[in-house]
């Protein structure tokens, strides 16, 4: 069974940087692909970035680009979203998720696995 646990949410100013990590449990996650999406209030649920575990390839939404990295940690089994110079509009849940693959999909729809989020929130 594979879970994913979320953390380093918080209330941050606009500017300022959080990092948020997944650590993952259940499974051998070398093939897998981990993405990070986001929820704001009345709004769906968006892509914001993935990472392919084995090789290391990013893709993010421009929404992120120049602002946010990702890391992964092969021993912890986590992966990281580094997010600096956030705007009030980065606000919203974030969720990690993961999939089996290789290819680094932006669709919701396209993960399998869940995490039970981490709020951020990002004051003006």
């Amino acid at each position: 069974q594979v879970q994913l646990v979320e953390s380093g949410g918080g209330l941050v100013q606009a500017g300022g940087s959080l990092r948020l990590s997944c650590a993952a449990s259940g499974h051998t996650f070398t093939h897998y692909v981990m993405g990070w999406f986001r929820q704001a209030p009345g709004k769906e649920r968006e892509f914001v970035a993935a990472i392919n575990w084995n090789i290391g390839n990013q893709n993010y939404a421009d929404s992120a680009k120049g602002r946010f990295t990702l890391a992964r940690d092969n021993a912890k089994s986590t992966v990281y979203l580094q997010m600096n110079s956030l705007k009030p509009e980065d606000t919203a849940v974030y969720y990690c998720a993961a999939r089996l693959g290789w290819t680094l999909y932006n669709g919701r729809d396209d993960y399998d696995y869940w995490g039970q989020g981490t709020q951020v929130t990002v004051s003006s």
